[in-house]
């Protein structure tokens, strides 16, 4: 169930097929990303750093990077 939900965060952060919104891809990949999908893991982490979604927020940054390098 992971990757259909990284893939449906994917269209949602570059507007693929639906409206542009980092706060709906936000929740696709942290749906994903608490699975153990390691893509969505790392893109949270970008996601936090840029602040796309979420505010921007070194420590969740570095804590999505960390356990997907686990």
């Amino acid at each position: 169930m992971a990757k259909p939900q990284y893939n449906l965060g994917a269209m949602y952060a570059n507007g693929t097929g639906v409206p542009q919104d980092d706060i709906k891809a936000v929740f696709w990949f942290r749906m994903a990303a608490k699975q153990g999908h390691i893509m969505s893991q790392s893109t949270l982490g970008f996601m936090y750093v840029n602040g796309e979604g979420v505010l921007e927020d070194y420590v969740q940054a570095y804590a999505w990077w960390s356990i997907a390098a686990t």
